[in-house]
């Protein structure tokens, strides 16, 4: 089987990385940033930048540059594995399936974060978006994968805690499974069309056991 995971709010917990970089985003441009920013952990930044900065494409990317100038100095250090996830992918390893990760997060940052587990050589690819680009990608990213791997969409799995993770797998007539422990809610996973639910790692190390 192929199993494509999303990283952050699936394997990892990047809530201080992400939030302090959008923090630091609005502080250099000298625009308040909203007092709750976890919903903005999942969404391509332009998406979220947009809005708040009345669509503005100068500011925006602006916003962005800010945003990446300090995720790769430091931001992609903070964040936590969360526990369960390293003896999951061991395990999911052992049984002989293929595992890939499908991120919003541009390369340049996904890179430093999954060569840093302890785990790192589980994964077989490493699918990021294009850093310009206002969209998730999701779904053309597993396309990609799908073709790169020559696998059968029912034989594969997507793996996220976003709605985007299960559109993306909806659109490519794969399985989409919502994990629970991240950033996004049951509500929004179900009306996205998930597949199964699941509570923790190890659970979910079952159901694709099964």
């Amino acid at each position: 089987m192929l199993c494509l995971f999303d990283l952050d709010g699936t394997l990892i917990d990047s809530e201080l990385g992400i939030v302090s970089c959008v923090r630091h985003a609005f502080q250099q441009l000298g625009v308040p940033a909203p007092a709750e920013l976890r919903h903005w952990i999942g969404p391509p930044l332009r998406h979220s930048f947009g809005p708040l900065l009345d669509h503005d494409p100068a500011l925006v990317e602006a916003a962005v540059e800010h945003y990446h100038q300090r995720f790769h100095q430091i931001g992609w250090r903070e964040h936590t594995v969360y526990p369960g996830v390293e003896a999951m992918i061991q395990r999911l390893r052992d049984a002989g399936h293929t595992l890939a990760i499908v991120t919003s997060k541009p390369q340049r940052h996904a890179t430093p974060i999954v060569e840093s587990f302890a785990f790192a050589d589980a994964f077989t690819r490493l699918y990021g978006p294009d850093p310009r680009s206002p969209h998730s990608e999701k779904a053309s990213m597993i396309a990609a994968a799908l073709a790169d791997f020559g696998a059968d969409p029912a034989q594969t799995v997507m793996i996220g805690d976003r709605h985007f993770d299960i559109d993306g797998a909806v659109a490519n007539q794969v399985r989409g499974i919502g994990v629970l422990w991240g950033f996004g809610s049951r509500e929004e996973l179900e009306q996205a069309g998930a597949h199964a639910l699941t509570h923790t790692p190890g659970e979910l190390a079952e159901l694709l056991a099964a």
